[in-house]
């Protein structure tokens, strides 16, 4: 199978391939130079809610198979994911930009979530509870808890698809997938996978639209939905929980970061640089964990800037497609320009550039921005408190643990944070001190389906992956056995 046969230009709803009920499209493009990969159905509320009651018919028949059917399909759907990675990849790259090896990574790390959750679909276990009467006897079993909506990112539109789906499929939820905007080219390829995996019509449905308030609408509105999932913007997720309340819904948000990497001066600073370079610069700095503020230690700070610097330097722009390539473009005009005004911003209140801090020109379409560094920074600029989606790394300094755990809790964000240093009293005081959902020590990567993912405050609820992953999509019922 090769990348175009992976393209659709129809979406799949209740098992058939269909078009928008009133025929309407939109296109979808290259962030690299602006080609016209396709033209995909722009549905609207009423396609919307067709595939929910589709998915609302399906779910009363799929939540009755074992669990060891439904791990049996998860793992077919899997084992397509690898065969077909490289070509996966291929589309991926080709409508989000991301350098083709982070691409290959991402179907392999997206299709880890099927395997890890077809083989929890046997694990959902109850618990029979010692009873508070000899006449009666107490049983707590966990059910699926109905039609599930995952609204899912353009800057992982394969893994964040998977992560929030596998679960809820191995739980015995039936889905209704809304793909971002400018990514979901990758949804539709996943949706073939799974028909060729054999979901049974309605379990699986995917729904692109260039409306994603008024289906956003439809999803949170519609009584049938019992649970969203939802990877974005704060903002836009504390819209969609407002939305929610109205029908009750349970939801999982995963929301903005705002990541500290903390150095210390007793850190290794070349293992420091090389976490920080795959923090910060994977995706293009398009990622919700990615370091955002750098906080290193006076004594080192001078040091550690100097080998960033050279690192940087070495990572290469241009197509992900290209050999060699580590930042590919950012995935529109809209991006581009929020990256500039932050540094433009930084500057205009006293910031210094170390190195880049304009856009990139390579073609006259693409969106690139140089990877920039900057120092002198402080807590009055924009990009103290923004979440920067950019290739840019902003350095600050501090002297004592007790002031860099207040400037790395100093934001609404709870997602992500690392720091690196060697004193193994510190990192237990350090790990513990930040507020955050996750914390990586001397690593810049802490992503994984066997780990919980997900954070705290205004960076959302719930987790995906690990065991507590499939929990999300389940309903704890309590049965009582009276007259023994």
């Amino acid at each position: 199978m090769s990348p175009l046969k992976l393209i659709k230009n129809k979406t799949y709803i209740n098992g058939e391939w269909v078009a928008a009920a009133d025929g309407k499209t939109f296109a979808v493009y290259n962030p690299f130079d602006g080609t016209r990969l396709a033209d995909v159905p722009d549905m609207g509320a009423k396609d919307t809610q067709t595939a929910i009651e589709a998915a609302a018919i399906a779910f009363e028949k799929w939540k009755k198979t074992t669990a060891t059917e439904r791990a049996n399909i998860l793992k077919k759907w899997h084992q397509l994911q690898l065969k077909y990675a490289e070509d996966l990849a291929i589309l991926l790259t080709t409508e989000q930009g991301k350098p083709l090896k982070e691409a290959i990574g991402e179907v392999r790390y997206g299709a880890s979530f099927v395997e890890w959750f077809a083989e929890e679909a046997r694990r959902s276990y109850g618990d029979v509870i010692p009873t508070h009467s000899s006449d009666k006897r107490l049983i707590a079993l966990k059910q699926p808890i109905g039609v599930v909506a995952a609204i899912t990112p353009w800057n992982f539109p394969n893994a964040m698809i998977t992560r929030k789906v596998a679960p809820a499929l191995a739980a015995g939820c039936a889905v209704v997938i809304k793909p971002a905007e400018d990514t979901p080219l990758s949804a539709l390829a996943l949706a073939a996978l799974a028909e060729e995996a054999g979901f049974p019509a309605g379990v699986f449905n995917v729904v692109t639209t260039r409306q994603p308030a008024v289906v956003g609408k439809e999803l949170t509105a519609n009584s049938l939905v019992r649970k969203l999932s939802f990877t974005g913007s704060t903002a836009v997720g504390k819209l969609l929980m407002r939305q929610c309340a109205d029908t009750v819904k349970k939801v999982s948000l995963e929301l903005g970061g705002n990541a500290p990497f903390i150095v210390f001066e007793d850190a290794d600073i070349d293992k420091a640089v090389t976490g920080a370079i795959a923090s910060k610069y994977r995706n293009a700095g398009q990622t919700c964990v990615c370091a955002n503020r750098f906080y290193v230690q006076e004594s080192i700070i001078e040091e550690f800037t100097k080998k960033l610097i050279k690192a940087i330097q070495q990572q290469k722009i241009g197509s992900g497609l290209a050999e060699g390539v580590q930042i590919g473009p950012l995935i529109n005009e809209k991006a581009a320009q929020k990256v500039a005004d932050l540094v433009a911003d930084a500057q205009q209140k006293g910031a210094e550039v170390l190195l880049g801090g304009k856009p990139y020109e390579l073609n006259d379409k693409g969106h690139f921005f140089e990877a920039t560094v900057l120092t002198n920074l402080h807590t009055e600029m924009a990009i103290y408190q923004a979440e920067i989606f950019g290739p840019i790394a902003a350095i600050y300094s501090f002297s004592t643990e007790e002031e860099v755990i207040k400037l790395a809790n100093d934001t609404n964000y709870g997602l992500a944070a690392y720091f690196y240093g060697r004193d193994y009293a510190r990192i237990w005081r350090v790990a513990e001190a930040l507020e955050y959902g996750m914390v990586g020590i001397n690593t810049g990567m802490i992503s994984t389906a066997v780990a919980p993912f997900g954070g705290i405050k205004e960076s959302g609820i719930g987790r995906e992956g690990s065991k507590y992953g499939i929990e999300e999509y389940l309903e704890v019922k309590y049965l009582c056995f009276g007259g023994l």
